[in-house]
């Protein structure tokens, strides 16, 4: 069955990723965005919320997963980490698969996902567009978020693809440690050629 091509977006934290994602959506890209789905997973009523509080018990409300509470119990903890994707990423999964169908007569679709080379989704996606910035703009702007601390960013990056490595398998590169417009730019170009390929 035919179906549009896939861009997988992808970057590591504070790399300005959700920018670049909305400037998709703003130019009527569809576009599956996984934490915005992992959120709404985990809120009130989430279709994973019962199986994560069995896992960890504790970590959820009437309100859904308590994040902070979640956090604390597997950041660190390979294993804790690893049932905890085991619950989240199949529900995810399916979410993506419905996504895909309810779009199938776009040219392409983006697939928002933060950790696309580390949960092995490249394989699922046509294109790779990594979005980066200089460690000392990540840095500076990860740690400007409500909570953040060098010690949980650190162990956050531990958990990442270097972004290097993530650089050199792309397809293309949108950095956003430049002005906007420059930026919105690049953006702008991977939709001509992506449209271009699909058309193709």
């Amino acid at each position: 069955m035919a179906r549009p091509l896939i861009l997988g977006l992808t970057g590591s934290i504070g790399m300005g990723k959700s920018t670049v994602a909305t400037m998709f959506a703003d130019d009527d890209v569809p576009v599956f965005d996984a934490d915005a789905m992992v959120h709404r997973l985990q809120g009130p009523g989430g279709r994973v919320v019962a199986a994560i509080e069995a896992a960890f018990p504790g970590t959820t409300s009437d309100r859904g997963v308590d994040r902070a509470k979640l956090s604390a119990a597997v950041l660190g903890n390979d294993d804790a980490m690893r049932r905890l994707e085991g619950i989240v990423h199949p529900a995810v999964a399916e979410e993506r698969a419905a996504f895909l169908a309810a779009n199938a007569d776009a040219p392409f679709v983006v697939f928002d996902i933060p950790l696309l080379f580390e949960t092995g989704g490249d394989a699922h996606v046509d294109r790779i567009a990594v979005v980066s910035a200089a460690p000392e703009v990540q840095r500076a702007r990860t740690l400007a978020r409500p909570g953040m601390t060098p010690a949980k960013f650190d162990a956050i990056l531990a958990r990442q693809m270097p972004d290097a490595e993530k650089r050199a398998r792309a397809d293309v590169v949108i950095a956003t440690d430049v002005a906007i417009d420059q930026t919105r730019e690049a953006v702008r170009r991977v939709i001509a050629c992506m449209r271009a390929e699909a058309g193709g």
